[in-house]
């Protein structure tokens, strides 16, 4: 099927323009018909060429549409009417686009689920899923709200998750480039210093002198070697091998694997709870979870428990054998599946795991922040030391 905009006049005589998606001009007229749009203009929607950076849609905007979204469904508008207002007023213009697109899709007859689903990089199966139960059940806004709720929640994780890593990525960055500055530009100028002085220079001395040759002159070499092995370890995670394995050793890396491991915690649990109090059922609620987890070895795990609970078995054990999810969990998901009240229960998990994020961030960010001013700190300190030294000498040779 073809997208084509056109331009209609409705029994009112009120003027529509709009996008919809057809096989042929001829069914776009006959589509508009059944609406009782007369039809004005109909042409082929022009080619859009897309840049492959600056185009995407942030989960915060996501978030805020659909709490805007809730709140107009919640006061009675129709669907059409509340995708063309915050099309209108969505500053992202790839969210607005696909907003458009989605209202052109339920005006041709689709539902909003199958109309979302066609924009995967910005409606992921979760949300998908969600919108389609709430649309059979009749409870669309109250599914928009809890997914607004679960947006926010899940973008409030991402952003402390990534507020603990930015710091010690600018002090190591900051390190890197003060030592790589002292060296290209600092130490030549103490070297031609203790050439025009002659002598025997301090151990230390040679080797800072060393360095410092070193990096002048591979400096291009080594800036090309990063970009490589960057590139290189990209791809290899893009691979289905490369990425379980990288994200294997997220979860066992010093002073970061428990961050991590405690951050899949908090999504699984969120994830699996807002699917099952939304009506979608068990083994579709996992299998959406194992595809939004984040982690591949949690995701490996969860599908293998998807196989075994369809033969008969309880979650609990299944999921004891990925090796994520600590004793308390699995304990808190079996008592949750007697009871009957599993989302409720993995509601609990997850608030507690939240609690334990923020607690995880903190102990990382105070170990770490000494940690990098120490080696800053003797780093730098030593190449001025070894820079010193010579002077030192001579100084005791003139006492």
């Amino acid at each position: 099927m073809a997208a084509f905009l056109y331009v209609g006049v409705t029994s009112g005589g009120k003027q529509v323009k709009g996008e919809i998606q057809a096989t042929s001009k001829n069914e776009v007229i006959s589509l508009l018909r059944k609406k009782k749009v007369r039809t004005i203009s109909v042409k082929p929607k022009p080619m859009e060429i897309k840049l492959p950076f600056g185009g995407g849609v942030k989960l915060q905007d996501l978030g805020r549409f659909t709490r805007q979204f809730a709140a107009m469904t919640s006061a009675g508008l129709p669907l059409v009417q509340c995708l063309d207002i915050l099309a209108n007023q969505t500053e992202n213009k790839v969210l607005a686009s696909a907003i458009q697109s989605v209202s052109a899709e339920i005006q041709g007859g689709s539902t909003l689920a199958d109309s979302l689903a066609k924009h995967p990089k910005i409606f992921n199966q979760l949300y998908c899923n969600m919108i389609a139960a709430g649309e059979s059940s009749g409870n669309l806004d109250g599914i928009l709200v809890r997914l607004a709720d679960y947006q926010e929640k899940a973008n409030a994780l991402r952003r402390k998750i990534k507020g603990a890593l930015s710091y010690p990525i600018i002090l190591a960055v900051v390190a890197i480039a003060v030592v790589i500055i002292m060296l290209s530009f600092v130490v030549p100028t103490f070297a031609a210093m203790f050439q025009d002085m002659g002598g025997q220079l301090p151990t230390p001395t040679r080797i800072v002198m060393q360095l410092s040759d070193f990096f002048r002159n591979y400096l291009v070499v080594i800036i090309i070697g990063v970009i490589i092995l960057a590139i290189a370890v990209n791809m290899y995670y893009k691979t289905e091998k490369g990425r379980y394995n990288i994200d294997k050793l997220k979860l066992v890396a010093p002073l970061f694997g428990n961050l991590e491991r405690k951050s899949a915690v908090s999504r699984f649990s969120q994830t699996l709870s807002t699917l099952l109090t939304s009506g979608v059922t068990i083994l579709d609620a996992l299998s959406i979870t194992a595809k939004t987890a984040g982690n591949a070895v949690l995701e490996k795990g969860l599908l293998k428990t998807l196989e075994k609970i369809t033969g008969g078995l309880t979650i609990a054990e299944p999921l004891k054998e990925t090796g994520v999810f600590p004793p308390m969990v699995i304990h808190m998901i079996s008592v949750g599946e007697k009871t009957g009240d599993l989302a409720g229960m993995l509601s609990k998990v997850s608030q507690f795991y939240q609690e334990e994020v923020d607690a995880a961030v903190d102990a990382m960010t105070s170990i770490i922040e000494p940690i990098m001013i120490v080696v800053m700190g003797s780093v730098i300190g030593g190449i001025l030391f070894a820079m010193y030294m010579p002077m030192f000498d001579m100084i005791g040779g003139i006492g």
